[in-house]
């Protein structure tokens, strides 16, 4: 077999041309000379016959060597193996009735083979491309150009380009402009860490890579723009998770002349069509409207996944003078209650006390509803008026579980909240093929940052408050709520935005209440207060997270499922081994010098 593989030599392509691709033809094409070209995904040799499954990025058709049609052939496929690159040339014909594949687009029928160019080679693949294939993520990451070859990850970056399609297509028929805003810039700090880039030609200065075209789009407002997008990069040099890349994709959009509810519907209208266009998924306009306050009381988190019921109550006051210490001390008591729950486990009671403390949580109150007792380590704790208070106001029947947290507000909701979510599919709760859009609203426009002592914008400086909290920047900064808004789709953050300050005045006063005296405000921002001094326009708009948006859409868990070429969480790729160390003649370029305990033995 080695020689019968030594003699098939690899062959220019010439004058073929592909007159097909692996997944067009059908019994409409019986008897019609055809040209295919793809990858060998099976072969399999039945003594006088050689059947070989080819694939190219849309599907598969399977090709048979034979006698009668080509000997020569016949003999010098025993030399193919998988993944090698082939051109053939033959003959459709309809399959024997028992060899009909239903499954397949190309099931009715097969290309008997008369001639075939071998292309190219294939070492033996790290792992099967296919999809049913069990490969460890890294060994996919450092092959990636193979994984992109199974038809699953493929189809994700299919999928993706339809969604960025139907996104220009509907923008452009709305009147926004697309425009590219620059990728080195100026650094401003605030929030995530920027990535810098060192100017050669400016030795000491540095670029940085944006973390949002934030101020460029508000200075397309400021030049009359008056509706702009971009689907732009982005970077951000932050711990990731699976939601989360060091760079990453925006869908960037700012309209002048508008409120909230203006940006909300145009972006509403905008993922209804997408999702009708590419899923044929319908989705009802206008979407929900949810306040920050409400989402945290009622799912513990600002991105609720509202696809099922299960809520978290507000118990404080029930046991305020509880017998249970922890209940009686705490800043706040919440719990959980889910219907028929009694029927968990010990082991599984503890694993969830193990995910709370993730959390913060340093441990997991639990009381399971019987028809005669409460089953609990605390029951003994509560009283009779205690047990009927929490009765009442959870209405517990038998048979539920209830899970209760007392800690501060942060580490409540967090550990009840995510709970809640891991217990939604452990019941079978969340619908699956479902989508549930909703907007978050009213927001709190600062948050106190406890490490730095001084307040910061949670959603970014540049957002306006309501009407009527301006004053509220001076006098009780925590309780501004901003004119911001976050669309969430099942349980994913997947665009936020806001009404952006559009005066220099109120942009100073926020830069103030950020801790930044007029000197530093000017010296980091002084471009932007400049150009809201030459008439800017109200203004405001939303950026979407293509990569999250996309993920959501496939059905997929991790956004390096929807991207060609990720990097791990450790924000390296292992493809191709970025990041590298570079050359000294490099730094000395840039005028760099690294410190001795951070060089690398081989430098």
């Amino acid at each position: 077999m080695d020689e019968a593989r030594s003699k098939l030599e690899t062959q220019p392509l010439g004058w073929w041309v592909r007159s097909h691709g692996c997944n067009d033809l059908t019994l409409e094409h019986d008897d019609r000379e055809v040209c295919l070209m793809g990858w060998v995904q099976y072969r399999r040799d039945h003594g006088g016959l050689i059947f070989i499954d080819l694939r190219d990025r849309d599907g598969l058709t399977q090709v048979v060597f034979t006698p009668d049609v080509s000997a020569q052939a016949l003999e010098d496929a025993h030399a193919l193996r998988s993944e090698y690159v082939l051109a053939v040339k033959g003959v459709v014909r309809r399959r024997p009735e028992d060899m009909i594949n239903p499954n397949l687009y190309t099931g009715d029928i097969e290309v008997a083979v008369r001639e075939f160019k071998l292309l190219n080679r294939s070492r033996t693949p790290p792992f099967l491309i296919e999809d049913r294939a069990e490969a460890a993520e890294n060994l996919r990451l450092k092959h990636r150009y193979l994984d992109l070859r199974r038809p699953a990850v493929a189809g994700n970056l299919r999928l993706r380009s339809q969604v960025v399609h139907e996104i220009r297509n509907f923008l452009h028929s709305s009147g926004f402009t697309e425009v590219e805003t620059p990728v080195l810039t100026r650094s401003t700090p605030e929030g995530a860490r920027d990535f810098l880039v060192p100017s050669r030609l400016s030795q000491g200065h540095f670029y940085a890579l944006p973390q949002s075209p934030q101020l460029f789009k508000q200075l397309l407002m400021c030049a009359g723009m008056d509706r702009y997008y971009q689907v732009v990069k982005c970077f951000r040099d932050e711990d990731l998770r699976a939601d989360r890349q060091p760079e990453f994709t925006q869908v960037d959009m700012e309209m002048s002349f508008v409120e909230e509810e203006g940006v909300m519907s145009e972006s509403e209208n905008m993922i209804a069509r997408l999702f009708k266009e590419v899923l044929d998924v319908e989705l009802e306009t206008p979407f929900q409207r949810l306040d920050y306050s409400r989402a945290i009381a009622d799912y513990g988190l600002d991105r609720p996944d509202v696809r099922f019921d299960l809520t978290l109550k507000d118990v404080t006051d029930v046991v305020r003078g509880s017998g249970f210490n922890l209940f009686a001390r705490a800043e706040l008591v919440k719990a959980l209650r889910v219907p028929g729950g009694a029927e968990l486990s010990r082991r599984e009671i503890d694993e969830y006390t193990d995910f709370v403390g993730i959390y913060g949580a340093k441990g997991l109150a639990w009381i399971k509803i019987k028809e005669d007792e409460w089953q609990s380590p605390i029951a003994k704790f509560l009283s009779r008026e205690e047990c009927s208070g929490l009765t009442e106001a959870l209405g517990l029947e038998a048979g539920d579980i209830v899970f209760f947290q007392a800690a501060s507000p942060e580490v409540v909701n967090n550990s009840l909240g995510y709970l809640r979510l891991k217990l939604g599919e452990r019941f079978g709760l969340i619908p699956r093929d479902t989508f549930a859009p909703i907007w978050i609203m009213d927001f709190p426009l600062l948050e106190w940052d406890g490490e730095e002592k001084r307040w910061m914008a949670r959603h970014h400086p540049f957002t306006s408050p309501k009407d009527g909290h301006m004053d509220l920047l001076e006098k009780e900064p925590g309780q501004a709520l901003a004119r911001a808004y976050d669309m969430v789709i099942n349980g994913q953050e997947v665009g936020g935005g806001s009404i952006r300050l559009h005066t220099r005045e109120d942009q100073e006063r926020m830069f103030k209440a950020l801790g930044m005296d007029l000197e530093e405000s000017r010296n980091k921002f002084g471009f932007l207060l400049q150009a809201l001094d030459y008439g800017a326009p109200p203004h405001g708009g939303i950026a979407f997270g293509l990569d999250r948006l996309v993920m959501l859409m496939a059905g997929c868990s991790s956004i390096r499922d929807v991207i060609a070429f990720p990097k791990t969480q450790k924000a390296s790729c292992l493809m191709t081994e970025a990041p590298a160390a570079v050359s000294n003649r490099q730094l000395r370029e840039l005028g760099i010098r690294l410190r001795e305990a951070e060089k690398k033995p081989e430098e």
